[in-house]
């Protein structure tokens, strides 16, 4: 089994480049070892922009290797360039490890807790913390070299493009590299894996344990995945896709993976389910109408994966009751409110700034006159009071274009 699983890496689209690519794939195929992927805690939960790395840690933990999950909270307190066209907001220590307790949840979600490959959390702040800055630069700051940094493209576009670059970030790339290092001699860690714009971090990181503990040690990459409109997952017009149902609901998860571009679809059924690669061939000639089996299916198996199968079934019943039945759903966003603020009448307009359907009282109009908001499924022209009346099986539905939808329910 276990060597098949390269094989499978590679299929499912999980790499982009590695330091040795023989070695790597002995590694992987051939032993069972202890890799590592690092995650800054920049806020309480991730995105689906993590969700390639979170699925490689699933996919090798599946064939019998351990994973460690760092998480940084040493190097959040300074701020990672790779990938960024400007500093980062310096977050306290309390805030740091408030995301990190949050996180972990996450990681919890899709790895295994028990056993003998079970998951590893460690946390960097726990040896950066204690260094000794002069006794650090004298024993590893000359394994490291201006040159060589400037060279890396995490430096180099920011500079192209003249922005700045702090001393701060600077260090970053030599404290990922002295992670790497630490966890080489405490845990056994013998690769790391990141996202391609870490491949310079990466790249420091192997050398640096060859040139102090003459070991070899392994660095690989995932590919950035853009959509096929050339923009980052992870987020869309209405903000981040999050991995924690208190920040993103299961509903709206799913449906962020049903309405996948045709283009799409097939590449996301290989990088974010774990259905055989040999069966998703089988939908590969789709196309029209019905390519949504396969954006159907998508849904269903990464929804499953974060929320767990009766959240992906409510979440797709739902959806059909919504869009297809006209009605609604358990998993519809719901506001509750008293009765008496209904028999009163409740301002439809500021309610549906409320709920983030309209961000100003110009940009409300707007939607008006454009025709984008229903309630109960009929389109409305005008600001109007929602009242008792409105009511329709116990709740209003409030509807924003096609694929936004809110329902408010009287207590």
């Amino acid at each position: 089994m276990l060597n098949k699983l390269f094989s499978e890496f590679t299929g499912r689209g999980y790499l982009f480049q590695c330091t040795n690519n023989d070695q790597v794939r002995n590694l992987i195929n051939n032993k069972k070892m202890r890799f590592y992927i690092g995650f800054d805690c920049t806020a309480k939960s991730l995105h689906v922009g993590s969700l390639v790395q979170i699925m490689c840690l699933r996919l090798l933990q599946k064939y019998g290797h351990t994973p460690v999950v760092l998480l940084g909270g040493g190097t959040t307190l300074i701020g990672d360039p790779s990938g960024k066209d400007e500093s980062r907001k310096i977050l306290s220590s309390k805030e740091i490890n408030k995301n990190i307790t949050s996180i972990k949840k996450v990681f919890q979600k899709f790895l295994k807790s028990k056993g003998k490959n079970k998951v590893i959390f460690v946390n960097n702040k726990n040896w950066l913390s204690n260094l000794n800055y002069i006794d650090f630069l004298r024993k590893y700051g000359k394994y490291f070299t201006i040159n060589k940094m400037l060279t890396f493209d995490s430096v180099k576009n920011r500079l192209d493009r003249e922005q700045s670059l702090s001393f701060l970030e600077f260090n970053y790339m030599i404290f990922q590299a002295y992670d790497f290092l630490i966890l080489n001699e405490k845990q056994k860690v013998e690769l790391q894996i990141g996202g391609s714009d870490q491949w310079g971090n990466i790249v420091n990181g192997v050398d640096l344990v060859k040139k102090v503990n003459n070991k070899e040690v392994y660095g690989l990459t995932t590919p950035l995945i853009l959509n096929s409109s050339g923009l980052k997952m992870g987020k869309t017009s209405e903000g981040a896709v999050w991995l924690d149902k208190n920040l993103l609901s299961s509903y709206d998860y799913w449906q962020f993976w049903r309405n996948t571009d045709d283009k799409d679809v097939i590449r996301y059924l290989k990088l974010f389910t774990e259905l055989d690669l040999e069966k998703i061939k089988d939908y590969e000639g789709l196309s029209g109408s019905d390519i949504n089996q396969a954006k159907i299916l998508l849904a269903d198996e990464a929804t499953k994966l974060l929320h767990g199968k009766e959240a992906a079934l409510k979440a797709k019943k739902t959806s059909i009751n919504t869009f297809e039945k006209k009605s609604g759903g358990d998993e519809l966003p719901t506001t509750r409110i008293n009765k008496n603020i209904l028999k009163k009448g409740l301002q439809l307009k500021e309610f549906i700034i409320s709920i983030k359907f309209a961000t100003s009282n110009s940009d409300f109009k707007r939607n008006l006159e454009n025709r984008a908001y229903r309630i109960n499924n009929k389109i409305i022209n005008s600001d109007i009071s929602l009242t008792e009346k409105d009511i329709e099986d116990d709740s209003i539905k409030i509807s924003f274009g096609k694929k936004k939808h809110h329902l408010i329910k009287a207590n």
